[in-house]
């Protein structure tokens, strides 16, 4: 049985995420995963550059990044950029930079590949025996893979992160309901052509700020493990409006809501309500997987 160790680094505008794993053809053993929240995007996301001060977070994540590889004796590393990257007019010398200060190559990805690989993630812990709709809400970009037991029948990588709404609009903390409809109302202007068009009864969350969502309704930790999980939709709705209304100084004193999340969670919070009344949704699963996992599926 051949096995391989190989790291994958996603570079998220947000967070940058370490999964390490040995391979085999038959089966993929988690070995380690961290996450840093780098805030790449925080600042120049808008304006398409990768600011001085975020460059630096970067460069220090992936120095530590790649001495966890060393420490954990990786074969290969495969690390990608996403939408804060290819977005950048400085993304290709920032990805040169890195491999500059740590040797490891940054592979820049379309926002196609990227929903590509969050299916193949999702697909390892959720079987598609109806239509349903992968959400993978990320900082600059939102995924959206629709598929059923056939496999992928639309997909689209849209720039409708949090982090590029939170940046853009002037909202008030807590959110008003004027807030909330406007954070729809600009949704609605970039992703309502593909999501109107779609109808389906469940949604599916790619990990993120889905996992504090189960979390939130639950009171404990993310299980650690490689199977998809389905949320009570009421439960969920409850936890959605207690997000969205909360303010900065609650959700900082909140054990349920890691600290990367807690500045944009209402966001998040109105995107997915937004999603779930478009489409008529009434199953909400999360999956623990998403683009890294796709790319050691592939």
């Amino acid at each position: 049985m051949d096995k391989k160790r190989i790291a994958v680094i996603d570079l998220g505008t947000n967070t940058f995420n370490l999964l390490i794993a040995d391979v085999t053809k038959e089966e993929i053993e988690v070995i380690h995963s961290e996450k840093d929240g780098v805030a790449l995007g925080m600042g120049g996301l808008n304006e398409g550059v990768i600011k001085a001060d975020a460059i630096l977070r970067a460069l220090k994540t992936m120095q530590h990044f790649n001495k966890m590889c060393d420490v954990h004796y990786v074969d290969e590393i495969r690390a990608f950029g996403t939408s804060a990257i290819r977005s950048a007019i400085n993304g290709k010398d920032f990805v040169q930079l890195i491999e500059k200060e740590t040797a490891i190559q940054v592979d820049i990805i379309t926002g196609e590949q990227e929903a590509r690989y969050i299916y193949e993630g999702v697909k390892w812990t959720y079987n598609f025996t109806e239509p349903s709709m992968v959400m993978d809400v990320g900082g600059g970009s939102t995924e959206f893979i629709f598929a059923d037991e056939l496999g992928i029948k639309d997909l689209v990588s849209l720039n409708i992160g949090v982090s590029r709404i939170f940046q853009e609009l002037e909202l008030n903390d807590p959110l008003t309901s004027g807030d909330c409809l406007k954070v729809e109302q600009w949704i609605e202007e970039r992703a309502g052509v593909f999501i109107n068009s779609k109808k389906c009864n469940t949604l599916v969350g790619a990990s993120g700020c889905f996992e504090t969502f189960y979390e939130m309704i639950y009171k404990k930790s993310f299980p650690s493990v490689t199977e998809a999980i389905e949320l009570s939709i009421n439960d969920l709705n409850t936890v959605l409006d207690k997000i969205i209304f909360s303010s900065q100084e609650e959700r900082d004193n909140n054990p349920h809501i890691i600290p990367i999340r807690r500045k944009m969670a209402p966001i998040a919070a109105v995107k997915t309500k937004w999603v779930l009344d478009k489409l008529g949704v009434k199953k909400v699963i999360v999956s623990p997987c998403s683009l890294k996992e796709g790319v050691l599926q592939s």
